[in-house]
């Protein structure tokens, strides 16, 4: 009996200094600063990861010595399950707490892509191409049908259903979800802004005005003169009158514009010249922005039926009658030819 005493006796020393060795060594480790290197501040955590296989990639990756004990930290802070996937950033200084608050806050690394006001939806996939951290999963046919993948109607175009703005998303968002949230946004601007319009009878429906903004988007880059050119091109409309309007020509020149636009191109019949049929084109013919969908809701009051700019790239001279834009027209000329004959 008196053996097996001591033997317990030695025992409960044993498991004692065990504990507090161990604990001691918890302590440590609390206290270690995380071994952060230009090739390890990207630590990704991959879907359906558990805490243990986070911590042996922390330890396999020299950030930290004993991913045991990260394991035990996470338990006794109740967060071993909270453990979230993605890409994240890690710093300088950080320590197993911080890491832990970090891979449970779903804070993770985000990248960025921009879709610029103007842009045509095949540049708009051109960029997404290239960005390095928007995995592809679309061929070339589905990109020309994908508007049945975002919700759309059957044979609907993609052309200026894509909302411009400077998107930020984690690595490996898949180029239908990252075109399916700028749709979305299109969509509810679009609707929202629709719903307070002022009515206008030649456009009776959200799509006709998203066309008319692309149109407004590009003949201008004065957001100041987006209320009126849309007043002007409504004018016209209502009046029965072409809109003769050369962005609509060149988007239907398509791949074969070279940057001039000529006498033959305005005279030749397509879906999209203006100059040959009467209405609005088909689909809109780029990515109009906030400021032009609004100018098209809201325009302002005029009676201006033509616009030509002062000089190149300037602001817009508004007519009511052609003799007066014809005026403007050759005014437009004269300026223009001062400009080439001062520079260099």
């Amino acid at each position: 009996m008196k053996l097996l005493a001591k033997l317990f006796s030695v025992l409960f020393i044993l498991v004692g200094v065990s504990a507090g060795f161990l604990w001691y060594q918890y302590d440590q480790f609390q206290q270690t600063v995380v071994n952060v290197t230009p090739e390890t501040a990207h630590f990704e955590i991959k879907p359906g990861s558990t805490i243990r296989q986070v911590a042996n990639q922390l330890e396999a990756n020299k950030l930290l010595p004993y991913g045991l004990l990260f394991v035990i930290h996470a338990r006794l802070e109740g967060k071993a399950d909270q453990i979230k996937a993605g890409e994240y950033q890690l710093e300088t200084g950080m320590k197993p707490a911080d890491l832990l608050k970090k891979f449970t806050s779903g804070q993770v690394l985000q990248y960025q892509l921009g879709i610029i006001e103007g842009k045509r939806f095949k540049d708009i996939i051109a960029d997404m191409r290239k960005h390095p951290n928007v995995e592809q999963t679309l061929s070339d046919a589905e990109v020309q049908n994908i508007m049945p993948k975002l919700g759309a109607a059957i044979g609907m175009q993609p052309e200026g259903w894509f909302f411009p703005d400077r998107y930020n998303f984690p690595r490996k968002t898949t180029d239908l979800e990252f075109l399916q949230r700028s749709h979305n946004a299109m969509q509810d601007y679009l609707n929202k802004a629709w719903e307070g319009r002022v009515p206008h009878p030649k456009i009776t429906t959200p799509y006709e005005a998203l066309i008319l903004a692309s149109i407004v988007e590009k003949e201008t880059g004065l957001p100041e003169e987006r209320p009126l050119i849309a007043r002007v091109f409504l004018n016209r409309l209502e009046k029965g009158m072409l809109l003769q309007t050369d962005p609509t020509v060149i988007y239907g020149i398509g791949d074969k514009y070279d940057g001039n636009i000529r006498k033959v191109d305005l005279q030749t019949d397509t879906p999209y010249n203006t100059y040959t049929r009467t209405g609005l084109p088909p689909t809109p013919i780029a990515t109009p922005s906030k400021a032009a969908i609004d100018a098209v809701m809201h325009p302002v009051d005029s009676k201006a039926l033509y616009f030509v700019a002062t000089t190149p790239g300037g602001v817009s001279q508004f007519s009511e009658t052609l003799d007066e834009h014809n005026r403007a027209v050759q005014q437009y000329i004269i300026n223009r030819k001062k400009v080439t004959e001062q520079k260099p």
